[in-house]
């Protein structure tokens, strides 16, 4: 039988067992002192930064260091092999405080503990501006989100037959998660919230004793919404174009008629009152095709709940709040009182 001796090796042969079983810990111990010591030299007091969709490990990666959340290493992979996250980091936007571990990064990256901004849409803003407000900070595709709001495919896809969204966008302040939310789901909330007011409101069966239905009373919101700012009037504003409809008068809004006019530059004219096109109703009868902007809550109320009132004109006093007249001759002593006097 072989005898174990210094002189066969044999201690050197343990020492080499003994090294080769340790090995695996020295491993978990050079990735365990990476994964839990920062690995950046420390900054601002917060980083944030958007993990867009999409995104494969090495490309969020460089995002990070280019953050500088972390330097290049290969450890940093291989802390998320060992955490089983390297696959499953959610796209988003994520704050950071001053030099996090790497294992407090793909824990957060992989939980998805995004942020969620506030994002105010005002009532009354139309796509284009809607498109605007999102597009400048960076939530949308600009082009991306018109495109999809004049999608009958994707409108279809909503519940809703129409030509576009404008007036179906629900006014309100979201919190919005940037990096996660593309143009389509930004729109599906949006649209999502306004047919939850339409039912709640009663819009969502139309009028039925003025023969109005949800599209048209969306439409005649928006114009109240346009009318005036001051949330007092908005049922009365709504009582006069309801009275002039049953009537079969012309609506006469200044909105609807801005609205049909293409790169408006803020000064309309009576020429512009004098052409003929989809939504001046100071030409067409009744209401004009679809919304002009995107109403509240208070301006589809106003439609749903008018006060009973025998007004049918009104006119503005130049201090956002109006005159509301129930003849002809007592409206033009208004406009003399409040408009003529303040030209002269």
């Amino acid at each position: 039988m072989f005898n174990c001796n210094k002189r066969n090796g044999c201690n050197s042969g343990r020492l080499l067992v003994v090294t080769i079983a340790g090995l695996p810990l020295l491993f978990l111990l050079w990735i365990s002192l990476y994964a839990f010591m920062p690995s950046a030299l420390p900054g601002q007091d917060e980083t944030a930064v958007v993990i867009p969709p999409d995104l494969f490990f090495p490309a969020i990666e460089k995002r990070l260091v280019a953050a500088g959340l972390i330097r290049e290493d290969p450890r940093f992979l291989l802390t998320a092999h060992l955490m089983g996250v390297a696959s499953s980091l959610k796209a988003g936007e994520y704050i950071f405080p001053s030099n996090p571990t790497p294992y407090r990064i793909l824990r957060e990256i992989a939980w998805g503990s995004r942020v969620r901004r506030p994002v105010t849409i005002p009532e009354g803003a139309n796509l284009a501006e809607i498109a605007e407000i999102l597009g400048r900070d960076g939530w949308v595709d600009r082009e991306r989100f018109l495109e999809l709001s004049r999608d009958r495919e994707f409108i279809t896809g909503l519940g809703f037959e129409l030509e576009s969204l404008e007036g179906y966008l629900f006014p309100e302040t979201y919190l919005f998660e940037r990096g996660a939310q593309n143009a389509e789901a930004i729109i599906r909330t949006m649209v999502s919230q306004m047919s939850q007011i339409l039912n709640e409101t009663g819009a969502g069966a139309g009028l039925e004793e003025i023969g109005l239905d949800r599209h048209q009373i969306v439409t005649l919101a928006s114009i109240v919404e346009k009318e005036t700012g001051r949330a007092g009037e908005r049922p009365l504003i709504a009582r006069v174009f309801l009275n002039r409809i049953e009537k079969g008068m012309r609506l006469q809004s200044d909105p609807t008629v801005i609205y049909g006019i293409e790169n408006f530059d803020g000064n309309l004219t009576r020429s512009h009152l004098r052409e003929t096109t989809l939504y001046n109703t100071y030409r067409i009868p009744g209401l004009p095709p679809g919304p002009i902007g995107n109403p509240g809550q208070a301006a589809i109320e106003a439609v749903m709940q008018p006060p009973p009132a025998s007004y049918f004109y009104f006119v503005s006093k130049n201090d956002g709040s109006h005159y509301f007249s129930e003849t002809l001759a007592e409206h033009n002593r208004a406009v003399d009182k409040y408009q003529k006097s303040r030209r002269k």
